[in-house]
């Protein structure tokens, strides 16, 4: 039987004569699709790096990362550097998690400039990209984002606050292995106890023997195969865990980072201080001497250093009273009285620190470094997600932060413009906004309440010749 002479198909039938004949066109271009309004944030990033000319600058500058025929057609270096800030600002610790947010909005589609018809990077994408451009090339556009901050006067580079804080290693401890003998954790202590005179050790045996044993978490002894330039240290909540030590240079004159450095958990902050120091001078002299930022800089940069009592030691006073450079440093109690004999140098920056500190002046600047160094911390590491690396190496560790502070930096030029420096941060603003228009509405209905039974009796009063006092 034909499908017309049914019930169903005489419905549709009708249905074909009150609409037409005519088909419907099957294909439809994207640009006639239905565009939503967008996320104003990642919009206004894009006017942003679109302004100062950022994707003709990476670009020029991993053109010689790329073949110009050969293998198949790579992703545009403006496209990987936004993911990395996609990290920062949407809070995503993962190369993964970075690529599926991107995959499923279309606010990050029209961020990135990809149409719907096309498709985003994916992870392993991000990790190819990440292999093939070195780390000078991430600190540039680290440097870059620090022009624009220079030129919007977002960037003074004359005191600088040192601070250092721990990150997570994507390694585990039970993994660990001597340095003399490759053997595990494990397999050592059934020897210590099989030593002690204990034939088959169980768990319970290798935990006693492990309880009291000294220096049992060297790092002299120790080391994870898969991850060696982690080192075991205690994390800020105080586990113990293999970890990476990240320090930052912190413009204290409006918040900009302006180096961070990726070293060994285990190592003193007087000993990593200076290469973060070298890394941060030698920044803002690239800052300074671009004919772009206009010589809004000064030469007087790096002129003061402030930093907690970690950093305190003689040789690193001693080191930048001889540069030249003021210090703001914490100093922790000793006992017993200092010997200065054959140091005077380390004597007099010893105690010109010392009366430093204890000045007015002194006492703001610490606490303005305690304030903007944590913040920093705060804004990358928590709210940022990268508390947790996901990455193994220092040189690919650096590479992701120095992607991710650059969206924390960029972030203080989008407060300016838009009075928040994250999508979350401007959600709540707009939130925050309706908040204060209905509780001024809100004000002015109860002022209402008050004045109308006045207006009512001044109008009856007036029509009577009632005194008002006397009406009220």
């Amino acid at each position: 039987m034909d499908g017309s002479e049914t019930e169903e198909g005489r419905i549709t039938m009708a249905m074909l004569r009150q609409t037409g004949d005519d088909q419907g066109e099957m294909w439809i271009a994207t640009e006639k699709l239905a565009r939503g309004p967008g996320h104003p944030f990642y919009r206004q990033v894009n006017r942003l790096l679109a302004a100062e000319g950022f994707d003709g600058f990476v670009e020029g500058l991993c053109a010689k990362f790329y073949a110009e025929r050969l293998g198949r057609p790579s992703i545009a270096p403006g496209v990987y550097f936004r993911m990395l800030m996609v990290g920062y600002f949407e809070g995503i610790d993962s190369e993964r998690g970075i690529a599926w947010r991107c995959a499923d909005s279309l606010a990050l589609r029209e961020f990135l400039r990809v149409g719907l018809g096309g498709r985003t990077p994916d992870h392993s994408t991000l990790s190819v990209i990440r292999k093939r451009i070195d780390v000078e090339t991430h600190q540039e556009v680290f440097g870059w984002v620090l022009k624009v901050l220079a030129g919007r006067g977002l960037l003074t580079g004359k005191t600088l606050g040192i601070d250092a804080t721990t990150l997570e290693a994507n390694a585990a401890l039970r993994s660990i292995v001597r340095r003399d003998t490759g053997e595990g954790y494990a397999e050592f202590l059934t020897q210590l106890a099989t030593a002690s005179g204990i034939e088959t050790p169980t768990r319970e045996d290798l935990a006693k023997v492990d309880r009291n044993r000294k220096g049992k978490g060297s790092n002299k002894d120790w080391q994870n195969p898969h991850a060696p330039d982690a080192a075991i240290t205690k994390m800020k909540d105080g586990r113990t865990h293999l970890a990476h030590k990240a320090e930052h240079a912190v413009d204290l004159d409006t918040g900009a980072v302006l180096a961070v450095t990726v070293q060994r958990a285990d190592s003193g902050d007087t000993t990593s201080v200076h290469e973060t120091l070298d890394k941060a001078a030698e920044t803002l002299r690239e800052v300074r001497d671009d004919p772009a930022v206009g010589g809004r800089l000064s030469d007087d940069f790096a002129a003061e250093v402030i930093a907690d009592k970690g950093y305190h030691s003689n040789a690193v006073l001693r080191d930048l009273n001889e540069m030249g450079i003021r210090t703001y440093i914490s100093e922790p109690k000793r006992k017993g009285r200092r010997n200065w004999k054959n140091k005077a140098a380390e004597r007099d920056a010893v105690y010109g620190n010392r009366r430093r500190i204890k000045g007015e002046r002194g006492k703001a600047l610490l606490r303005k470094r305690a304030e903007l160094d944590e913040r920093s911390f705060a804004h990358c590491y928590e709210t940022g997600a990268m508390r947790r690396t996901h990455l193994r190496g220092h040189a690919n560790i650096l590479k992701r932060l120095c992607i991710h502070i650059a969206g924390f930096n960029l972030s203080l030029v989008l407060r300016q413009l838009l009075g928040a420096g994250t999508p979350r941060g401007l959600q709540g603003l707009s939130a925050a906004l309706v908040r204060t228009a209905f509780s001024a509405l809100s004000g002015l209905r109860r002022l209402w309440t008050v004045l109308w039974p006045l207006i009512t009796s001044s109008q009856n009063a007036s029509k009577n010749n009632t005194p008002l006092w006397r009406a009220a």
